[in-house]
């Protein structure tokens, strides 16, 4: 059975999505959020909610979310008379990795690294402060900010000390894992991965990444293990353990 979907997705799956949404038996409208969504934390609940309340009424069988949990930025959304579908993983690196399990065994033999992928190098500002991808641990200063901006906001001096200080963080790590998807924009994202490892002095790794739960997404094959499907009414929830979101 066809069925009708709208897939409210972040811009760094852009080329993920494109590719799933191509293979899809279903009928996806996709709208892409702009991947600064990020910074706001928790502040892009409202405006994924605005996106989700603009569908309502559109006739789609359910609202697809293209986001994990997200440093806690999609807990509170809530579904109006459409179902809202949510993989169940922290952030993106779960996602594109296939799922937290994956990612949490490579990251506990592979710890103090950037992750990188070709949606978040495809899409990142020219000139725009770098900060770890997919981290959800965010301090009161990770906000993606440009020097022009700092400077225009606090003056040349000030501005570049912010700049400075809000790039300090990255001594911290000692290397980079580019996460490959295999997109049309996967071999110049790894030559720009691979540089900004040179760059830093940090050690490069590379590890295939997966579709497949993006894929289930678009597809209608919604298994409890794997994704959060919200009822009419309901709210997401941020839970302990591994469903990690879960309804209220």
């Amino acid at each position: 059975m066809n069925m009708r979907f709208k897939a409210i997705t972040c811009q760094v799956f852009t080329r993920e999505m494109e590719r799933v949404v191509s293979r899809s038996p279903h009928s996806i409208e996709i709208e892409i959020v702009p991947m600064g969504l990020h910074d706001l934390g928790v502040g892009m609940r409202p405006h994924l909610q605005e996106r989700i309340d603009a569908a309502d009424n559109a006739g789609f069988d359910a609202i697809l979310l293209g986001y994990a949990l997200c440093g806690r930025g999609t807990e509170g959304l809530r579904a109006g008379k459409t179902p809202l579908v949510l993989p169940r993983v922290h952030d993106c690196i779960g996602l594109l990795m296939g799922g937290h399990p994956t990612y949490e065994d490579y990251f506990q033999n592979h710890p103090g690294v950037y992750y990188r992928s070709p949606g978040w190098i495809e899409f990142q500002t020219p000139g725009m402060m770098l900060e770890p991808a997919f981290t959800s641990q965010k301090t009161s200063l990770g906000e993606r900010r440009t020097l022009a901006e700092l400077t225009a906001q606090y003056g040349e001096e000030n501005g570049a000390y912010l700049f400075e200080q809000f790039n300090a963080f990255r001594s911290h790590y000692s290397g980079l894992t580019y996460i490959s998807t295999a997109v049309p924009s996967d071999e110049p994202s790894r030559i720009k991965a691979r540089a900004e490892a040179g760059k830093e002095g940090w050690a490069f790794d590379e590890i295939k990444g997966t579709l497949k739960l993006i894929q289930r997404l678009v597809d209608h094959e919604w298994d409890a293990a794997h994704f959060l499907v919200v009822a009419p009414g309901e709210t997401i929830r941020a839970t302990l353990g591994d469903s990690i979101v879960d309804t209220v």
